[in-house]
């Protein structure tokens, strides 16, 4: 049992590390977690051995190993992300009676990883594997309202594309869009990727409170002038599934999402 507090302080010290751009120093390291310096010492040795820090001597710095890439390639080798959402998917998808979609970011594309079809499905542009530019489906509208505003701004410098003519043209325009995505809690299209189709999205969290992934439902809707709906009762299923998956991935919301 005297271990295990170790442990925690050593995953904690790795969990810092992940978090960051970059190799940071030990005295940085002891500040983010309140450890004593000797003892923050000792378990970057430990870890180092393990093969799941290195140090930079030069810079006086130290980063992940060799190890911890290892450990994340498993990771995705087993598709844990897919395999937990795929029943939750098929649940919402059961429960709206509209197709349920998993996304992920790629760049500034939406990449789909899942799609949950109900029992009469509805035909859509959207299939695994299909990229979408993030911009115009909920489900990358989501993920990227949750990222730092540098980001986003490095991912879309100037051109846009649309493909209804609808969704942002603008960095002006993405930055409204997405000011309104946080304050309401989820991303609505309506007809910006498909004519007559409709989606709504909540963000899937990582443990450091990072979009990691969207929960989508599509569905018929004709926009008539305006297009202002948001479908809140849609919205609270996604939000109920996305949370669950938070969840099962050891994720947490950010403070301002609670």
């Amino acid at each position: 049992m005297t271990d295990v507090p170790a442990l925690r302080r050593g995953l904690a010290v790795l969990r810092v590390l992940a978090a960051r751009p970059g190799p940071i120093s030990a005295a940085a390291i002891a500040r983010e977690l309140d450890l004593p310096r000797s003892t923050t010492y000792h378990l970057l040795a430990e870890l180092e051995a393990a093969g799941f820090v290195v140090h930079l001597a030069a810079e006086r710095r130290y980063g992940l190993g060799i190890a911890a890439f290892e450990l994340g390639s498993a990771y995705l080798r087993h598709d844990p992300l897919e395999r937990l959402a795929a029943p939750l998917l098929r649940k919402l998808a059961d429960r709206v009676g509209h197709t349920a979609q998993l996304g992920v970011l790629h760049g500034n594309e939406l990449l789909y990883l899942l799609k949950e079809r109900p029992s009469a499905p509805e035909t859509l542009v959207t299939d695994v594997g299909v990229r979408l530019p993030a911009h115009l489906p909920a489900s990358g509208q989501v993920l990227l309202a949750y990222l730092p505003h540098a980001h986003v701004r490095a991912l879309y410098p100037r051109s846009f594309v649309t493909r209804t003519g609808r969704g942002p043209t603008s960095p002006a325009e993405l930055r409204q869009a997405l000011a309104a995505v946080r304050s309401r809690g989820w991303a609505v299209e309506d007809g910006q990727v498909t004519a007559d189709f409709a989606s709504v999205a909540h963000a899937v969290f990582d443990h450091n409170g990072r979009p990691l992934a969207s929960v989508a439902v599509t569905f018929r809707h004709v926009c008539e002038s305006g297009c202002t709906r948001t479908w809140p009762d849609l919205a609270q299923e996604t939000a109920t599934t996305a949370a669950a998956l938070t969840r099962q991935v050891g994720g947490k919301p950010p403070p301002t999402t609670r």
